[in-house]
């Protein structure tokens, strides 16, 4: 029979909201496992004490970003309608149902105008890194490091040429000492570096639209005004430790040694290996690493090479004699170190003009080849050593399943295509709440499963999975006395 339904909007019901929220809503989940409270406190210098209008509540407004983050929704005008309608963002902000919510406006200049300093979302960022450690969710033994491009919110056509000074950096420096310390021990005389032109300024795009963007120029990537998210993971959970912004322009190995650090120091990591892909195979990452006792394990990229002449692997070279051996058996002997870091080794040329295969080896118009080794060519080797073991490859292999893994889900869910707003500090500030949303899924998820394995001793018939067994009898205990998982 059909039957007319009667209107019922008028109805008087007593309702609450956590009735209205369903028990296993991805929020309940997240309320029960991450405790937002330092963020009062962290954010307490930025308020005035004892004067002035009473402000948003900064828990309040940075678990409403949150939400947003969470569900992919980019616009703060559009999350405060969500808000509005959705009971669960409602009971997860702490609103009540007849509570009005923070105008769109409000909102947005409040985010605006206080929190203006990088440091206090890196703070945030960084309280639910700890966070997951103390639940037993990060291991810090392996990590893995990529970067990601996020397309500047910025006409890419409308841009100057302008003349940039290079500037040098603590990088320079060490290859300079480097250097000079590899020419002292063959004989050679230290570089007068004091009478040294200025390195020579270069040409760089600069969007009139957003300055801090950089013109990204990659093979097999888009070409534009970007900005590159490089962003650690952990390889036991894929825990993101560390999220970092630079222009599109900057080549990914540039920041990578100092950020590393930075992980270690303060979370107090135990890092014994990383993993990383091609373009972090560089003499200057693969000597921090082996300096720092790090195993890295980097992917190969095939070096440039021309048709018709002998690959580089076709020379070998002898340590014991610090030479280079031809195809053809001619020793090639140390000749100078040059001021970018490159030892020369130079061939015979009375043996060379009579080789019956100098075609393949030189053109030179005085029949020498010159073949270079960089002063810190031993780590390239033993790092790419490390590429061709059994667990090298396993290291390398989980590279796909954490770091890329993270970056498609950012891209994917938390509309991580695109940078929301322009600045290198707006960029910073959407990349650290994009990655502790993330953090904060990964959290709740991880360990509602874990206690829904508990609740359930049936499901534990079979010896659990080693990720499972990774969870800490502290997280067991924090999880199974609060009250809900226990009371549902």
């Amino acid at each position: 029979m059909l039957k007319i339904p009667t209107p019922a909007q008028q109805h008087l019901e007593m309702v609450t909201l956590e009735m209205l929220v369903p028990q296993d809503h991805l929020l309940r989940k997240i309320d029960a496992t991450v405790d937002f409270e330092f963020i009062r406190e962290q954010v307490a210098h930025l308020y005035c004490a004892d004067n002035g209008r009473p402000a948003l509540d900064p828990v309040v407004m940075f678990k409403l970003l949150f939400v947003g983050y969470l569900f992919g929704v980019r616009s703060e005008r559009q999350l405060m309608r969500e808000v509005q309608v959705n009971v669960a963002y409602r009971w997860f902000a702490g609103f009540r149902l007849t509570d009005k919510v923070p105008d769109a406006s409000t909102f947005s200049q409040h985010r605006r105008r206080r929190f203006t300093d990088p440091t206090v979302y890196q703070g945030i960022f960084d309280a639910i890194v700890r966070q997951a450690i103390g639940h037993g969710l990060v291991g810090g033994r392996v990590l893995y490091t990529d970067s990601t491009h996020l397309k500047a919110n910025a006409n890419k056509k409308k841009f100057d040429t302008v003349q940039v000074e290079q500037t040098p950096s603590a990088y320079l420096a060490a290859l300079d000492a480097a250097v000079d310390a590899d020419r002292q021990a063959h004989g050679k005389k230290r570089f007068d570096r004091d009478k040294d032109d200025p390195p020579p300024a270069r040409d760089s795009k600069v969007n009139r639209t957003d300055p801090d963007s950089g013109y990204l120029m990659r093979e097999g990537k888009p070409e534009g005004f970007f900005y590159l998210d490089h962003r650690t993971v952990d390889a036991r959970h894929a825990i993101i430790t560390d999220t970092h912004v630079t222009a599109g322009n900057v080549h990914d190995s540039q920041p990578y040694l100092d950020r590393l650090d930075r992980q270690r120091q303060a979370f107090g990591l135990a890092t014994e290996a990383v993993g990383l892909d091609a373009g972090y195979f560089t003499p200057r990452v693969c000597q921090g690493l082996e300096e720092r006792g790090v195993r890295g394990v980097m992917g190969y990229r095939t070096p440039p090479h021309r048709p018709g002449y002998f690959y580089k692997r076709h020379y070998h070279y002898d340590p014991e004699t610090d030479a280079y051996v031809c195809p053809q058996g001619q020793r090639l002997g140390y000749r100078t170190t040059n001021r970018e870091g490159y030892r020369q080794y130079h061939s015979d040329p009375s043996i060379c003009r009579d080789c019956p295969v100098r075609r393949q080896c030189t053109r030179s118009v005085n029949a020498t080849k010159v073949v270079t080794r960089h002063v810190w060519e031993d780590a390239k080797e033993a790092v790419d050593a490390r590429r061709h073991t059994a667990w090298g490859k396993r290291v390398y292999a989980r590279r796909k399943e954490t770091v890329e893994r993270s970056f498609a889900d950012a891209k994917q869910l938390h509309g991580h295509r695109y940078a929301r707003m322009r600045g290198w500090l707006r960029v910073t500030e959407q990349c650290l709440l994009a990655a502790a949303a993330q953090n904060i899924k990964k959290m709740a998820l991880l360990l509602a499963r874990l206690c829904g394995l508990l609740r359930a001793p049936s499901r534990l018939a079979s010896p659990p999975q080693p990720r499972q067994a990774a969870i800490t009898i502290g997280a067991i205990a924090f999880h199974c006395r609060h009250h809900a998982f226990t009371g549902a």
